[in-house]
C-alpha cells in the first residue's frame, strides 16, 4: 500500500461509519460503525481482513470513537497510508455544487445549512472537527448529498408557495442520495455502453430511505426527496408524498404537537406504519408469502407509488434508454424490482424473470429481456468509493 487511500467517514447524530478506501483499485483495506454514541452502551466494531472486532467506549461520544478509530488504524498498520479524510455531509444547499476541501469558510457554510437538515449536518461537523483533531495535518474534503441536484431547472426544485420563502430562507427542493446517483450513472452507463454525456436515466435508490432521479447527459434534472428527505417515495419508516393537510387533520384529531407529527411521519410511517410489523422490506415481503394482509398492502402501496413516480421522473428526461435499480433493496429484491416493471410495462419494459432472481446479493446486470424496448438494470452503489475517489481528485 502507497499513501494514497482515503479514510471516509460518515457521521450521523450518534454513529460514526468508516472505511479505508485505495480510490485507484476500489479495493476496501477496513470498515466499521461506531453506535450507541454518547450512552453507556456505546461502542465501535469492524472488520479487518474477515476478521470481526469490537471495543466498547464507555459512554463516549463521536470525539472517543475517532479516538478509537485513529489507534486502531496504527495498531493495523493503516495510519500511515492515509492521505486524506472525506467526509459526507449530507446537506449543502444551494452554497456548494460540489466537493471541496475543508477550511474555516467552508466549515462555516456547511453550519449555515444546518436549518435546512438540522438532524443531519450538525452531527456531520461534529465528524469532521473530530477528525481535524486526532488527523492533524491531513487536508479533509466534504462531499455533499445535495450537490448532484444542483443541476435541476427552477421548474423542477421550485415549490408552489410564496416565492419569499425561497428568496429568503432557501425552502426549495434540493434532493439527497446524489453521491450515489453519481456513481450509478456512470456504472450504469458503463455495463451498458452507453455515452454518459448522451444519456436518458431514470436511477431508483432504495433502502430504507428510498429516492428516485433523473439523470439526462449525466446531470440530476430531477428528484423525488425535497427540502428534506421525507418528501417522495413511500420508505421504511417515511411516509413520502401526503397531503399537507394531514399535520392540521393529525393536530386537531389527536391533539399532537407539530414535533410529535413529524416524528410520526418520519419514523412511524412507510412500510411500518402499514404494516404494522416492520420496517424491514425481507420481513415484509416474508409476512406477505404468509398471507399478511397488510404487509401485502404496504408492499403493494411501496410499489405503486414507485412506480408511478418512476413514470414521471421520465418526463424530465423525455424518455429512457435505462431504468437503474440500487441500494439494498433494489439490488436485492427481486419481487419489488418485477412488480414495479411489470407496472411499467407500457413503457416498453419486459421482465425477464430468471435475469431479475439471479440479479441479488452482489450480483448486477440486466433483468430484462434482450427484446425489450426498455432496459432495467441492477448495479451495486459505492457512496463510500464515489466519497474516496472526489477526495483523492480533490488533493
Amino acid at each position: 500500500m502507497s499513501k494514497e487511500n482515503i479514510l471516509v467517514i460518515n457521521c450521523g447524530s450518534s454513529s460514526l461509519k468508516f472505511a479505508v478506501i485505495n480510490p485507484k483499485s476500489g479495493e476496501e483495506f477496513i470498515n466499521g460503525i461506531a453506535e450507541r454514541l454518547g450512552s453507556p452502551e456505546a461502542f465501535i466494531r469492524w472488520k479487518f481482513e474477515g476478521n470481526k472486532e469490537r471495543e466498547e467506549l464507555n459512554g463516549g461520544a463521536h470525539d472517543a470513537a475517532v479516538a478509537a478509530l485513529l489507534t486502531m488504524l496504527a495498531d493495523k498498520g493503516l495510519k500511515d497510508d492515509i492521505a486524506a479524510v472525506g467526509h459526507r455531509v449530507v446537506h449543502g444547499g444551494e452554497t456548494f455544487k460540489e466537493s471541496c476541501l475543508v477550511n474555516e469558510e467552508v466549515l462555516q457554510a456547511v453550519e449555515n445549512c444546518s436549518h435546512l437538515a438540522p438532524l443531519h449536518n450538525p452531527a456531520n461537523l461534529i465528524g469532521i472537527k473530530a477528525a481535524g483533531k486526532h488527523f492533524p495535518g491531513l487536508p479533509m474534503s466534504v462531499v455533499f448529498d445535495t450537490s448532484f441536484h444542483q443541476t435541476m431547472p427552477a421548474e423542477a426544485y421550485t415549490y408552489a408557495l410564496p416565492y419569499e420563502f425561497y428568496r429568503d430562507h432557501g425552502l426549495r427542493k434540493y434532493g439527497f442520495h446524489g453521491t450515489s446517483y453519481r456513481f450509478v450513472a456512470k456504472a450504469a452507463c458503463e455495463a451498458l455502453g452507453l455515452p454518459v454525456e448522451n444519456s436518458k436515466l431514470i436511477i431508483a435508490h432504495l433502502g430504507n430511505g428510498a429516492s428516485a432521479a433523473a439523470v439526462l447527459n449525466g446531470e440530476g434534472v430531477d428528484t423525488t426527496m425535497g427540502l428534506t428527505p421525507l418528501e417522495g417515495l413511500v420508505m421504511g419508516t417515511r411516509c413520502g408524498n401526503v397531503d399537507p393537510n394531514v399535520f392540521s387533520f393529525l393536530s386537531k384529531t389527536y391533539g399532537y404537537s407539530l414535533d410529535e407529527i413529524t416524528d410520526i411521519l418520519n419514523k412511524k410511517s412507510g412500510l411500518l406504519g402499514i404494516s404494522e410489523l416492520s420496517n424491514d422490506c425481507r420481513a415484509i415481503e416474508e409476512a406477505c408469502a404468509e398471507g399478511n394482509q397488510q404487509a401485502q398492502l404496504a408492499l403493494d402501496v411501496f410499489c405503486y407509488v414507485l412506480a408511478k413516480q418512476l413514470a414521471g421522473l421520465a418526463v424530465a428526461t423525455g424518455g429512457v434508454d435505462a431504468l437503474a435499480f440500487t441500494g439494498g433493496i433494489g439490488e436485492n429484491s427481486d419481487a419489488i424490482r418485477g412488480k414495479v416493471l411489470k407496472a411499467l410495462s407500457f413503457l416498453g419494459f419486459d421482465l425477464d424473470d430468471q435475469k431479475n432472481l439471479d440479479c441479488r446479493f452482489g450480483n448486477e446486470g440486466v433483468i430484462t429481456t434482450d427484446s425489450s424496448k426498455a432496459t432495467a438494470i441492477v448495479v451495486s452503489t459505492n457512496e463510500e468509493l464515489m466519497i474516496a475517489k472526489d477526495t483523492a481528485a480533490l488533493i
